[in-house]
Formats: structure tokens, C-alpha cells, sequence
């Protein structure tokens, strides 16, 4: 889904004059423009399956220990006030047969889902679901931590409120040691 930028810029436009603004005045000419280009990076991720990031995997024979890719910065808008909220991601997942994902390729694939607008639930859960699906591994755990800006700037005003979120599959759900020990090195 490209942003149609003159449809974009229009919006912006009305939007400026709705809040009592003059789209005309100088420090404001060139705003609707900005925030096309800007729609069109932020919102990128439409543009691409993000779990076909994982499908460039490696074959590393008896490898069936833990791989845990911690701290991946994203930033998305949530969907219900078109407000950012940023933060970190976590994935754990247990290889199976030995298949395995290049790391960047995890991140590439956080990011791709983050570049839309979203929930913090569902972009946990499609992260989680992408690994299974192309990796096929014995289990997945993903967490997220971010602040959402619809909590800092507006309503309740809770800045530095983080909003925690996991999907466990597999093996991560079944094995209770399993979960705690990947929720420990995650430091969770």
C-alpha cells in the first residue's frame, strides 16, 4: 500500500486549517509535503512481507540451543491516534533441525511489521508468528517493551510509562524452564 502523497498532502492541509492554522503562512508552506515524505518512510513496512526477511537461513547441523536477538529499537504509530510509540523488542527462539536466521534478518523483520500502523499486541504476535512460519524453530518468545506517546502527550499523561507485551509459542509455552530461562537472560 503506497501513501498516495497528493491525497496525503491534501489531508495535511485540511488538517492545518481545521486546527485554526494558516497552511499558507511560511513556517507551514512546506508542511504537508514534509508529512507525505515522512507517511511514506514511517508507513513503509506495508510495502513488503517482513517475514520474507527470514526466509535467508543457514543450516548448522545439531544446533538446537537458545538464540536470543535483545534490545531491537522500533518505532511505530499506533494505529487509534496515529501517535508514535517507540521501544525495544526481544525474540528468543530454539532452532529446529538445525535451521537458523541471520540476526539482522530478526531485526529486518521487527521493523518491517513495526513501519505500519499497529497495535503493540498484534506487532508482538506477528513477529512471534513470522518466526514460526519461516523458521519452523521449536519455539519463539517475543517481548516488547515501548512508550506510547498516546499515554505521554495526551489523556493520562504517564511519561516513561512502558507497556509490556509477549507471544510465546512452541516450546517456550509447553516448558515452564524453558520460558523462565530465556526470561532471565533477557533479563525480564
Amino acid at each position: 500500500m503506497a501513501v498516495d502523497k497528493a491525497r496525503a498532502e491534501a489531508a495535511i492541509r485540511e488538517f492545518l486549517i481545521a486546527v485554526g492554522e494558516d497552511p499558507d503562512r511560511p513556517g507551514l508552506l512546506e508542511t504537508p509535503d514534509r508529512v507525505a515524505r515522512a507517511a511514506q518512510e514511517v508507513l513503509g513496512g506495508y510495502d513488503e512481507d517482513p517475514s520474507l526477511h527470514l526466509r535467508k537461513q543457514f543450516h548448522e547441523s545439531d544446533n538446537e540451543e537458545m538464540v536470543i536477538v535483545r534490545d531491537i529499537p522500533f518505532s511505530s504509530l499506533c494505529e487509534h491516534h496515529i501517535l508514535p510509540f517507540t521501544g525495544k523488542a526481544h525474540v528468543a527462539y530454539i532452532p529446529h533441525e538445525g535451521r537458523i536466521t541471520g540476526l539482522s534478518k530478526i531485526a529486518r523483520c521487527v521493523n518491517g511489521y513495526a513501519r505500519r500502523l499497529q497495535l503493540q499486541e498484534r506487532l508482538t504476535a506477528q513477529i512471534a508468528d513470522a518466526m514460526m512460519a519461516e523458521l519452523r524453530p521449536r519455539g519463539v518468545l517475543v517481548v516488547l517493551e515501548a512508550e506510547h506517546m498516546c499515554m505521554t502527550m495526551r489523556g493520562v499523561r504517564a511519561a516513561g510509562a512502558l507497556t509490556m507485551t509477549s507471544a510465546v509459542r512452541g516450546t517456550f509455552r509447553s516448558d515452564i524452564r524453558t520460558r523462565e530461562e530465556a526470561l532471565r537472560l533477557l533479563g525480564l
